[in-house]
């Protein structure tokens, strides 16, 4: 782990975005800068962090544990699902193949807990037992495991906007998109859920819920895009304390950035309005936790590069600074 002094050092050093020129055309989103020119896309994992569908600031060194967690993953499920990876070409960037996203998330979930408006808990506190088109029975507690991981889809909103959680039937009568592309994609994440949960356990986590992303190639093949099994896309919590914790009423231990909305949650927000500024504690607590997550699933130390971002990631790529 590294030394807490460090990452306060580097509270004022983050990376908070790029615009390079003659990388390709730029499309920037909550936490990514994406660069993508013919057949080729390179992504740009930047230190903001996001919650609420907001951004919220930054943290240190969290967009090298994103981009390398991720290509572990990707690594590590190549023989599970195709994904879009090529090459990582920096701690901060992968190059990747080109791909049409499509326009919806595929979120899996194993536990109901959460906070936020597509939250599974949210729903079920306001009475709902109908969600994603599943019927959940009564009686359940927050954080309590579900009798099988569920698959409960969300629309892909603009920046800035809240994503909307639905179900086949709705996506599909929307014309969000074919049935064909789902029904694929659907079939992909319940096969690398299960992967995931797997390899979590053996380390000690629980893989409680996770959104994947899926882009069609030019040749037409559903491929695994963004990120995987990230303390961004996912929830962790730790294994041994669980029972206990939840027995007690009690929050389970977070290994993801749920540490960042519980705290504003604390305050009372949950994406309404401006947020107030990430303080200096919060961020390097959030920075602590995203660097155990990827020591905690790959069983190697996270070594940071401190060198200045732009220029390495510049030089990296080639490109003029």
């Amino acid at each position: 782990m590294i030394d807490e002094g460090l990452l306060k050092e580097h509270l004022s050093r983050t990376l908070e975005g790029t615009n390079f020129d003659g990388l390709g055309t730029r499309y920037a989103g909550k936490v990514r800068d994406n660069y993508s020119s013919g057949d080729r896309r390179f992504i740009v994992v930047t230190d903001r962090i996001s919650a609420f569908d907001r951004i919220l600031g930054t943290i240190p060194f969290k967009g090298q544990v994103l981009n390398q967690l991720a290509a572990y993953w990707f690594d590590k499920t190549k023989d599970v699902a195709k994904n879009h990876l090529v090459r990582v070409v920096d701690p901060n960037v992968i190059e990747c193949v080109e791909c049409t996203p499509l326009p919806v998330e595929m979120v899996m979930r194993a536990y109901i807990t959460g906070s936020t408006s597509t939250s599974m808990w949210t729903h079920y506190a306001a009475g709902e037992r109908l969600f994603c088109g599943h019927e959940l029975p009564e009686g359940l507690k927050k954080n309590q495991r579900l009798e099988n991981p569920l698959l409960t889809p969300a629309t892909k909103a603009p920046l800035g906007e809240h994503d909307v959680s639905a179900s086949r039937d709705e996506l599909l009568a929307g014309g969000k998109i074919t049935a064909a592309d789902f029904d694929a994609a659907a079939a992909t994440a319940q096969k690398l859920f299960a992967a995931g949960q797997a390899a979590c356990k053996e380390r000690g986590l629980i893989l409680v819920d996770t959104k994947y992303e899926f882009g069609k190639t030019k040749k037409g093949d559903i491929v695994v895009i963004d990120e995987i099994h990230t303390p961004d896309s996912s929830r962790f919590w730790m294994a041994e304390s669980y029972e206990e914790r939840f027995a007690s009423g009690m929050d389970p231990e977070p290994l993801d950035k749920d540490f960042v909305r519980r705290y504003y949650t604390a305050l009372g927000y949950r994406g309404d309005g401006e947020p107030s500024p990430l303080p200096p504690e919060v961020r390097v607590g959030a920075a602590k936790r995203y660097i155990e997550a990827y020591e905690r699933i790959t069983g190697k130390e996270f070594v940071p590069d401190f060198s200045p971002p732009l220029e390495r990631i510049a030089k990296n790529l080639g490109l003029a600074t």
